[in-house]
């Protein structure tokens, strides 16, 4: 008897473990059919779980822009001191359907360097 609920609990674990993350990404939110490119000056930025981010001023508006989160960053030479505010930043992604200052970044260009985030 033991043993058949153990074995079930094992079976189940991995289920109740990814269902989280996979609920996380709500990209939908995004407007992949409408790519942005913004250049401006990072105010503030953020390099935690689950996605990083940027605060970006531009002329007459601050941008908030989600970044990929920073295992992937830090793996594709975007560290967390690259992010800092003064720098100049040009981020291409797509708006938030709702929210019309924030963007899904897919790739940002620092100090001359461009890094792919998705």
């Amino acid at each position: 008897m033991m043993r058949g609920i153990v074995t079930t609990v094992l079976l189940l674990f991995p289920i109740v473990g990814v269902a989280p993350v996979a609920a996380h990404h709500g990209w939908s939110g995004y407007d992949s059919t409408k790519e942005l490119t913004l250049t401006g000056t990072i105010k503030e930025s953020g390099y935690e779980h689950p996605h990083g981010h940027v605060r970006l001023e531009m002329p007459g508006k601050v941008w908030l822009v989600v970044l990929a989160p920073p295992t992937r960053m830090a793996s594709r030479g975007l560290p967390a001191v690259k992010l800092r505010p003064g720098a100049t930043a040009t981020v291409v992604g797509y708006p938030h359907r709702s929210t019309e200052d924030e963007m899904r970044a897919e790739r940002i260009t620092i100090d001359g360097a461009t890094v792919e985030l998705r």
